[in-house]
């Protein structure tokens, strides 16, 4: 069939499917024009992270001061991973949505969370030569279906033409949830639980490497994942998340 007529039919079955299934809000399902997207309501809830941020874990800065500031959590304690993004602040207003994607099997909020990520990480893209998502133990990924990470990981790549490696990294222990954990029982409960695919281990080598999740916190997991990808041979690590926590007290230095 000629490209032309292709897109036309396209058109046409999206249009059948718009009638049949009104697209609607991905956070409160209200109907809007596009599938994918949020009504002006929800998105005027969302709070979105821009910079000023600081510049290695991009939590954000009430002011400006200065292109390259650093947070006080990082020079306290300086992440394995260069630099961390992510596309809005997960609090009362977001937790629903990402909860719903994570544990309510709703992947068709999947691509839309990938497209925001792609304008928040581009830069991190760009730079990147293979995306890999922050892994489930079998057991988890058995119980949850699918790994919320590696869908985003994938969507992400087959946008972008970049590399993704589902299985780069594989957690070989199980690990109890990080709710409810501080920040110092956070590191604990992740040391060690991860490590590099043994049948992907040459392809890393002097590599960069992009890494998926849903939600920052303290960046334990994270940071945990990029230690071991970093001890296999990376060259460097970035991460890239749909949310994080912000809490008061990260000041910049």
């Amino acid at each position: 069939m000629p490209a032309p007529a292709t897109h036309l039919l396209r058109q046409f079955r999206k249009a059948v499917l718009d009638v049949a299934f009104p697209p609607g809000c991905i956070k409160c399902g209200e109907m809007i024009d596009a599938s994918g997207h949020l009504c002006a309501d929800c998105w005027s809830d969302i709070t979105y992270i821009s910079a000023p941020f600081c510049d290695i874990c991009g939590y954000p800065f009430e002011y400006d001061v200065g292109k390259g500031a650093v947070c006080g959590a990082c020079i306290k304690r300086p992440p394995p991973y260069s630099r961390a993004r992510s596309v809005f602040k997960y609090d009362e207003a977001s937790r629903d949505m990402i909860l719903g994607y994570k544990h309510s099997d709703q992947t068709d909020r999947a691509p839309a969370f990938a497209g925001w990520m792609i304008r928040a990480g581009i830069s991190l893209i760009r730079e990147c030569d293979i995306i890999c998502p922050v892994p489930l133990h079998r057991r988890r990924l058995i119980s949850r279906r699918f790994n919320q990470s590696a869908l985003l990981a994938l969507e992400i790549a087959k946008r972008t033409g970049k590399t993704a490696v589902p299985d780069l990294v594989l957690r070989q222990r199980p690990t109890r949830s990080q709710g409810g954990l501080n920040a110092s029982a956070r590191f604990r409960n992740v040391r060690g639980a991860f490590l590099v695919n043994p049948s992907r281990q040459q392809m890393i080598t002097d590599k960069s490497i992009l890494l998926i999740d849903d939600v920052l916190t303290t960046g334990a997991t994270v940071s945990a994942c990029a230690k071991a990808l970093l001890k296999a041979g990376a060259a460097d690590v970035s991460v890239l998340t749909i949310s994080r926590v912000v809490r008061a007290g990260n000041t910049a230095i």
